[in-house]
């Protein structure tokens, strides 16, 4: 017996509407599924914060960890905290860390700020070092902060570069169609957007649940359609299943009053 059976079930004990209790199904099935697809975890993300609180903790001890500076900007990029991570970071770079990773962080978090163009020239930089830097992350990051500030010509020329260093990838593909839609070119926009779902059907389990709200971003019409098509499944059987419960119900009545109209019955 499945989950949402037995929770319907449930439901429809407690509440004795059968309609009432699918459509309670469908509500816990769609906000279960937002959580686990948008947000972290609940125990990670705490467990992040407390990181962050470490780190902090350690740096202000001692103000020469480089590790632990790194670590904490690589956070602070993470949950948005741009200029924050500029601030943490830079003090490595001036001491001497010029290895990819930390250009590459050091770069992100100066386009987040808005500093373009010290942004630009570290990733430039981090380039140099390994123009294949994560499988594209360079570029992915170029696209997208070129496309935030309504470079489209140039995003569009960073997300391709990153489609062909990162194949599988929807959300590059996504953020493609959106530079191509806004610099006018619908048409190519349509079949980038096609292409991303299609590789999201076509990927293997762990990379559609990490990258299904991309997927989603690149069709959004089939969710909605999936969504309509449950809620009319629902109430459909929930429907069904409550006229079967009053027919039952008539029909336990109606022998219950048979059996008491016989004769003999009564004292």
């Amino acid at each position: 017996m499945s989950y949402s059976w037995l929770l319907w079930m449930v439901l429809a004990r407690v509440t004795g509407s059968p309609v009432l209790s699918a459509l309670g199904v469908l509500g816990v099935l769609w906000a279960v599924g937002r959580y686990s697809m948008i947000l972290p975890g609940p125990l990670r993300l705490l467990g992040r914060w407390r990181r962050a609180a470490a780190l902090r903790r350690t740096l202000h001890v001692n103000p020469h960890d480089r590790r632990a500076r790194y670590e904490l900007a690589e956070l602070w990029v993470g949950w948005g905290r741009y200029a924050a991570a500029v601030e943490v970071l830079k003090p490595n770079l001036e001491a001497g860390d010029e290895d990819v990773a930390t250009l590459y962080l050091l770069g992100v978090a100066y386009l987040g700020a808005g500093d373009t163009a010290r942004g630009e020239l570290l990733l430039d930089e981090a380039e140099k070092l390994d123009p294949r830097h994560q499988m594209g992350a360079i570029d992915l990051e170029r696209g997208r902060f070129r496309l935030a500030r309504g470079d489209f010509p140039r995003a569009v020329e960073a997300l391709q570069r990153l489609r062909e260093a990162r194949p599988g990838t929807v959300e590059g593909r996504v953020l493609l169609a959106r530079a191509l839609e806004r610099g006018g070119q619908d048409g190519e926009a349509a079949l980038v957007r096609e292409e991303a779902w299609k590789e999201y059907v076509a990927a293997p389990a762990f990379q559609r649940r990490r990258e299904r709200l991309w997927a989603w971003r690149a069709r959004p019409s089939r969710p909605l359609a999936y969504g309509v098509a449950l809620v009319v499944g629902l109430v459909l059987v929930g429907s069904l299943l409550g006229r079967m419960a009053d027919s039952a119900s008539r029909w336990e009545a109606d022998e219950q009053a048979w059996v008491s109209d016989e004769p003999g019955t009564e004292e």
